[in-house]
């Protein structure tokens, strides 16, 4: 691939950014919405139990408290309006939830605690009604009888006597627990039920039990009575789902625009290399050259490698030209030094005395006041007196460096050797041959490849070997992958071979191995 196609890839990582960023607020817009529904919803759940509880425990609370103050009237049944009338009142007038009490005596309301004698038949005031019951409630509309509006009739006939017994009306606004519900805006309204009769809190007419709405939120039945409740509403109301979408959507946006701003951050060429070389990201590995007439290992070649906990593995191209932008291939530079340092004092145990070790140099290194100080600690870490050394560089160095020279010679002096990396693909002329001094001509893979096939690049390539040839260079054959590229090469005098023929780049480990095995092999 193209160096240009992957930096345009690498390019396009704010844009994966902007994706990922968007995936993660749209991810936690999601979870929050999930969440928040599911924990509003069960905290509402829990509130409307707990207002029924509340309700149906007052209810009870309220209809023994009648009860108890209707249950002592029953004896007065046997006497005169007159002579009771006063307690009755007196009754009525103390209990807040009575509206009027009723004597009756074979079916016929005698007394009343508010206009005194009276005769009324109990069919005619509460029709549905069941004189037979110990117990009984019921709804009567707005009549004659009742022109104060619907009421709710409670019935306790007298022990051993039909149609004996006291009929009180009750306040309809006798519930104050039940205005309770109206704090929570997803309350529409209760519903108040017996038999087939129904009066709601939004309308002021009884009306029938099958004309409610079909799925309110709670009912309750109160116990040891014909009479039930209702709550109706939306278990969420519009208005909080409107306000959880809006707070979701603004914390989204946030979670996605932090998120943005840190992966940028941290994909940001310079400080991803910074940070990877501080966190040990970065690692070695060594693609083994080998000897074209022996056929044993002539050296190794030093390839940084970067993975990345998040993207992997990074293209070493991309990283490379990054750092050169950046201008971090100093630091990239010495981090290599550094682990290669580390590799070699394990790797001298198995590796033959004067094994090379070629490693790449940017162009932007050799200009840099610090390369010689760079190099000669590199040296001093390098186990002594084991390993030989070729620096490899491009040919652009030769182009743009006015004091390549002075440079080349300084290498020298170090008892390092040179190769022209990629030769063929750049800016080569054999004035750069005869000018400066070099001991290897690295050839470049997409030569090799043209092996076999009658192209111009085949050309150039018997040209180049015939170049080497005639200037007394060794030449170092890169990517080779097959036995008939292998073949010709030789044929052809290439001093070195290398490519995934012989092997792939080793980490460490199986670099130990590989010589292990070949040592065997040899002995």
């Amino acid at each position: 691939m193209p160096l240009s196609t992957k930096i345009t890839r690498y390019a396009t990582t704010p844009r994966k950014i902007a994706w990922i960023s968007a995936a993660i607020g749209s991810t936690f817009f999601l979870l929050f919405i999930t969440l928040s529904l599911t924990i509003v919803t069960h905290k509402r759940a829990l509130l409307h139990d707990r207002l029924m509880v509340t309700m149906h425990s007052y209810m009870l609370n309220t209809l023994y408290d009648l009860k108890t103050t209707l249950t002592p009237l029953l004896p007065y049944i046997q006497q005169s309006c007159p002579q009771v009338n006063h307690e009755l009142t007196s009754q009525a007038a103390l209990n807040r939830h009575l509206n009027m009490i009723l004597l009756v005596r074979n079916g016929n309301a005698y007394c009343s605690s508010a206009t005194g004698a009276v005769s009324l038949d109990v069919n005619v005031l509460s029709p549905h009604t069941y004189q037979n019951k110990e117990t009984d409630i019921t709804l009567v509309p707005d009549t004659s009888a009742h022109p104060r509006g619907p009421s709710l009739v409670l019935w306790l006939k007298q022990p051993g006597k039909n149609k004996n017994g006291i009929l009180a009306t009750l306040n309809l606004d006798f519930m104050p627990s039940f205005l309770l519900a109206y704090r929570y805006q997803e309350i529409q309204g209760v519903a108040l039920v017996t038999g087939d009769k129904a009066l709601t809190t939004w309308g002021n007419q009884v009306i029938p039990a099958t004309d409610l709405p079909s799925h309110p939120l709670r009912q309750f039945t109160v116990s040891g009575y014909p009479l039930s409740f209702f709550l109706y509403g939306d278990t969420l109301p519009v208005g909080d789902i409107y306000l959880m979408l809006l707070v979701g959507l603004l914390l989204a946006i946030s979670v996605g625009s932090g998120c943005f701003l840190l992966l940028t951050t941290q994909y940001r060429p310079g400080r991803s290399i910074l940070m990877a070389i501080k966190r040990g990201q970065f690692h070695v590995v060594y693609q083994p050259i080998i000897d074209a007439i022996t056929g044993r290992t002539y050296g190794i070649e030093a390839l940084l490698r970067w993975t990345h906990p998040i993207r992997g593995q990074i293209s070493p191209e991309i990283f490379i030209h990054q750092a050169e932008e950046q201008n971090l291939i100093i630091p990239l530079t010495r981090h290599l030094f550094e682990l290669v340092s580390q590799d070699a004092h394990r790797l001298r145990h198995f590796t033959p005395t004067g094994l090379r070790i070629g490693l790449n140099l940017s162009p932007h290194h050799l200009l840099a006041a610090s390369f010689y100080s760079d190099v000669n600690i590199w040296l001093a870490a390098m186990p002594p007196a084991h390993f030989n050394y070729v620096f490899e560089i491009t040919e652009r160095t030769m182009v743009s460096e006015k004091n390549a020279a002075e440079i080349f010679d300084w290498i020298h002096q170090q008892n390092i050797q040179i190769a022209i990396d990629d030769f063929g693909t750049g800016h080569s002329a054999l004035i750069y041959l005869e000018k400066f001094s070099f001991d290897y001509l690295k050839i470049d893979r997409d030569f090799i490849q043209s092996i076999g096939s009658e192209t111009e690049a085949t050309t150039v390539l018997d040209a180049v070997l015939n170049l080497a040839k005639q200037l007394n260079l060794k030449t170092v054959a890169e990517g080779v992958a097959t036995r008939e590229q292998a073949t010709w090469l030789i044929s052809r005098h290439v001093t070195c071979l290398q490519g995934y023929l012989f092997s792939y780049p080793l980490n460490i480990q199986k670099l130990i191995a590989y010589f292990q095995k070949e040592q065997g092999t040899l002995s």
